[in-house]
């Protein structure tokens, strides 16, 4: 893996390079230079984000390039996706928009973009990361410290720069929208002025004609509120803990019928949760609640897909932050790194046409029902209820791993027992004594029983 330095290095040489690609290209259709970044200084984070992805996520994947190309234009659009969302839901306006293209998604990508990212991931992992740490190698780490302080120092001040300029605009592009909305009002107030005089005439003429009257009947009929109506914040809360129950409970009901015993599948200490799950309901119900009514076909390659790269993306990260593996399918057919198999991933797909079609509709009319008094309180109570839960268990995976590694390198004297004993020791903090007390060994392989420890 590589270094934090290497990795802020990355970010800077992606960025630039990112920055260029989109000048030559606009260069190019439009004939004349354009500055499509959003910084003022030549740099486009979002390539930067994106090669940070690659390099964190798929060096792994050097040996296979198939999949390595897959994963790439897959990560590539889904950073590429998040920024242009994000963007619009901060300023109310698209910063770019592909509509046009045959082959794109909601005018955020095109097929030529995921053929790009895909490129891009290979160039990336096999041929440029290697040969930047090895420049990288020519110079001193203070002289590359030094131009590292210095740079992200002017990318700071120029994105707060940036994000000012652009709230003023949105500010001004507000107030002129408002200023044309009252002189519509105007004129429809002056309108009206002049229709409602003919109206009152004829009203009076022809009593039956009282339009005002049957326009309210027709719409008498009140819109009830409802609680998390759509696919609102409330509303993924809520289904990223049904899933995450009910996907611990599916998992430990197959492996009872595969394996023939109870097994944890739980990714907390507190309750049967799958973070995993959860997250996949949450994530799959936000990305594909447009395409719900689409044919069960096209949800089932798209929920493969997806749920197969969202599985990988999830086992390289809690081995990265954790130190270890939760699962692993190596002796499985058709796997990629033990990480993710076909199987699986066929079950994704599977479970992204039920979940679309016959689970989640059935749920969202019973999270509408619950009382709007009593619907913000008990979201934000589990909201901090999981955030709690999820950060004692990786407080509890890391003193966990702590001592699975001063057994294994320790020869246990006495006084090397007496320095990992739970019992009060001045060298053991009181966070690692609560720990050692409430999560001890025995707990931690029950919760989390096919928990591998990586290096």
């Amino acid at each position: 893996m590589y270094t934090i330095y290497e990795l802020a290095w990355f970010f800077l040489i992606y960025s630039f390079l990112g920055w260029c690609v989109g000048v030559v290209a606009n260069a190019v259709r439009k004939k004349k230079f354009v500055n499509t970044g959003f910084l003022q200084l030549p740099f486009c984070p979002v390539y930067g984000v994106g090669a940070l992805g690659y390099s964190i996520f798929l060096t792994e994947l050097r040996g296979n390039l198939f999949f390595l190309f897959l994963f790439s234009a897959l990560l590539g659009a889904f950073c590429c996706v998040m920024t242009g969302v994000l963007l619009e839901k901060i300023f109310h306006r698209k910063w770019w928009d592909y509509s046009k293209s045959r082959l794109q998604f909601e005018g955020y990508i095109s097929m030529w973009h995921l053929i790009f990212f895909g490129a891009a991931g290979v160039v990336v992992i096999c041929v440029s990361n290697p040969l930047l740490v090895r420049c990288g190698r020519l110079f001193p780490d203070f002289v590359g410290n030094l131009i590292l302080i210095v740079v992200y120092s002017l990318l700071g001040i120029d994105l707060a720069v940036s994000i000012v300029v652009l709230l003023q605009l949105k500010i001004r592009i507000h107030r002129m929208e408002q200023i044309a909305e009252n002189m519509q009002k105007v004129t429809n107030q002056f309108g009206n002025a002049l229709t409602g005089r003919i109206q009152k005439r004829m009203m009076k003429a022809y009593p039956n004609l009282d339009a005002k009257q049957i326009k309210e009947a027709e719409q008498k009929k009140e819109k009830k509120e409802v609680f998390a109506q759509g696919c609102c914040f409330y509303k993924l809360v809520w289904l990223f803990l049904i899933g995450a129950f009910l996907g611990d409970i599916t998992e430990t009901i197959f492996c009872r019928i595969t394996t023939g015993e109870w097994m944890s599948r739980s990714s907390v200490v507190y309750g049967p949760f799958s973070i995993v799950w959860g997250l996949g309901c949450a994530l799959f119900t936000g990305f594909l609640y447009k395409y719900k009514d689409c044919s069960e076909g096209r949800i089932f390659i798209i929920g493969t897909v997806l749920g197969g790269v969202y599985e990988y993306v999830c086992s390289v990260f809690t081995e990265l932050v954790f130190g270890t593996v939760f699962w692993d399918y190596s002796a499985l057919p058709f796997n990629l790194g033990g990480r993710i198999n076909l199987l699986y991933c066929f079950f994704w797909g599977i479970a992204a046409v039920v979940w679309l079609k016959i689970i989640y509709p059935r749920l969202s009319a019973l999270i509408e029902k619950i009382p709007i008094k009593w619907g913000g309180v008990l979201t934000w109570f589990f909201i901090v209820f999981m955030v709690f839960d999820i950060g004692m268990s990786g407080l509890a995976l890391a003193r966990y791993n702590e001592r699975q590694q001063e057994t294994e390198t320790s020869i246990l004297t006495e006084d090397a027992v007496e320095a990992i004993s739970p019992v009060g020791q001045d060298n053991v903090s009181r966070l690692d004594l609560f720990l050692d007390e409430h999560f001890p060994d025995e707990r931690m392989e029950r919760i989390y029983p096919n928990a591998i420890q990586v290096e």
